[in-house]
């Protein structure tokens, strides 16, 4: 016998002790069903659980709907940590683990030792296929210190395929982990691009989708509203004097009056809507199609992660009338994914995961509007102060390099050329931050290590959200209401609003229809969806199952 074959028939044997060494207890549900073919993992980026309620009733019957009526869903489900933005739960959901162990702090950063930037996805040895590379674009999981529920499937048996998709690099390819493949959509060109981490060339069904043009069919097209005015009572009406200048409102037009033809511009723009959404949806049928997923008994992983939602979010915030209406945008192209999936995969064949990578904050001129404290905090204006504060103290010096993920990060080389004392300067910062009006809690590096605050506000929020080799000095939350930045609304906190998300589940024969009350976090996904894989939880999982009847 060969010596290749012998070692095929070794690797074989070997992935075959570890999936019976991973096999569910019996009388599991994950015992009793066969694997699923396909896991299909769905993000909607910045989806906050209340909105997935508040328009139930005007919901498609086979979108969300499917999850709530006929699939288990957690009505108190949410994440643990603090900075609650894209890269850090885009990482969390499929590694099972929180930014302290993934090493995702935020969507970017700045080196601890240099203050140089750093981008969650960058990697300056991988470029985009057939596109323009810029220094801090997203091409490689490189920055991922945890290993995902894909990557563990993949070691088991590296047939199984996992794929990502999304309009935003950080969405593919954080959830497609370390072996998995990931597409973005290309904001300059309206085509998805996998990098050359992955690949030199992209497959055949990758070029043929993008010769299509997908894009330009959009161009000069309208975002019209689905239902009737008077059915968005409930959300506030369009055209508020905080969206600034351009306003906003339905119907909008994509593709400015003076372009006479598709370009970067109207690329980029048609983030902000249902297209790039309905885009990644056709995308995922091409790579089904394209990679044969689902089509044996070797499970494989689709991870879609799609974009619109957060950037409606950000401009005209959740409680706008076209964040309403933008759900049930996604509601109705859900329905039409899933009724693709039933027919090409089979309905009994595969299971349905979505969730989301955080919730939304209201705007603070609508909380004020309401009588709640609010207000924006000008990170430049705050960083000035604090560096003022400083000096005051320890003499003259740029103090504060700048903010890193949600943390203060001191000059290293200023602190060794002078030799202070870093731990008083941390100590001060925290205090100039905490006189501040909007911040309700800041922690120092040394005790976020000891963990001699236990108990103190948010500070098991904060200490999970802080990587000790990748974040700053100080780190902290700011006060319910409060927000960085300019945009109409955002997110970033470890408040409700934020941290509560939709985990919804469907797949009868793994998934007992039904609403579960009990409080759960978004890292109890990886190691419930390993289970029903039947494989080990990912190495740096902190969750736990999620309690489905009989699983």
């Amino acid at each position: 016998m060969k010596a290749h074959t012998l070692l095929r028939l070794l690797a074989a044997s070997l992935a075959a002790a570890l999936l019976a060494s991973c096999t569910a207890a019996p009388g599991t549900v994950a015992d009793a069903a066969p694997r699923p073919k396909l896991v299909v993992f769905l993000v909607v980026d910045g989806l906050p659980q209340r909105q997935v309620l508040d328009y139930r009733d005007q919901l498609a019957p086979d979108g969300f709907a499917r999850f709530l009526d006929r699939g288990a869903w957690f009505a108190n489900a949410h994440y643990g940590h603090a900075f609650t933005v894209t890269a850090a739960g885009h990482a969390t959901m499929l590694t099972g683990a929180y930014p302290h162990r993934t090493g995702i702090i935020g969507n970017d950063w700045r080196d601890p030792v240099t203050a140089e930037p750093v981008y969650c996805t960058g990697d300056t040895s991988a470029t985009y296929i057939g596109h323009a590379t810029n220094a801090l674009d997203g091409t490689s999981p490189k920055n991922l210190k945890a290993e995902t529920v894909g990557d563990v499937l993949r070691r088991v048996d590296s047939r199984s395929k996992v794929i990502g998709i999304s309009g935003k690099d950080r969405g593919a390819i954080l959830p497609a982990g370390k072996t998995g493949i990931a597409y973005m959509y290309m904001g300059a060109t309206g085509q998805f691009a996998s990098s050359t981490h992955y690949m030199a060339a992209h497959p055949a069904w990758v070029d043929r989708y993008n010769a299509g043009k997908p894009a330009d069919r959009y161009f000069k097209a309208e975002w019209k509203a689905l239902l009737p005015e008077a059915a968005y009572a409930r959300s506030l009406p369009d055209q508020q004097p905080w969206y600034g200048p351009a306003g906003g409102g339905l119907p909008a037009m994509f593709g400015a009056k003076e372009d006479s033809a598709p370009g970067p511009r109207f690329y980029g723009s048609l983030l902000r809507g249902p297209f790039v959404d309905a885009m990644s949806l056709e995308f995922a049928r091409a790579a089904i199609a394209g990679e044969q997923l689902g089509q044996d008994d070797i499970p494989d992983i689709l991870s879609v992660s799609l974009s619109g939602h957060d950037y409606v979010n950000h401009a005209f915030s959740a409680e706008s009338r076209l964040s309403h209406d933008h759900l049930l945008q996604l509601d109705r192209l859900l329905q039409a994914f899933f009724q693709d999936l039933d027919a090409r995969i089979g309905k009994d064949n595969y299971i349905a995961v979505l969730t989301a990578d955080h919730g939304f904050m209201p705007a603070p001129e609508y909380n004020a509007s309401q009588g709640r404290e609010s207000g924006r905090v000008n990170s430049s204006q705050l960083l000035g102060r604090v560096n003022a504060g400083l000096e005051k103290r320890f003499g003259p010096g740029k103090w504060a390099a700048g903010f890193s993920g949600s943390s203060v990060l001191l000059d290293k080389q200023l602190i060794a050329q002078k030799q202070a004392s870093a731990d008083a300067l941390a100590e001060e910062a925290r205090a100039l931050l905490m006189a501040e009006p909007g911040f309700a809690a800041a922690y120092t590096r040394r005790e976020l290590q000891s963990g001699s605050r236990a108990g103190a506000p948010f500070f098991e929020q904060i200490r999970k959200s802080w990587h000790a080799e990748v974040s700053g000095d100080v780190q902290y939350s700011l006060k319910p209401g409060w927000m960085f930045g300019n945009t109409v609304a955002t997110h970033g906190s470890p408040h409700p609003y934020d941290t509560q998300v939709p985990i919804l589940m469907y797949g009868p024969a793994w998934v007992k229809a039904g609403r579960i009350d009990a409080r759960v976090e978004v890292v109890d996904i990886a190691p419930t969806l390993s289970r029903v894989l039947r494989i080990a939880p990912p190495s740096s999982a902190e969750g736990k199952l999620l309690p489905l009847p009989g699983l």
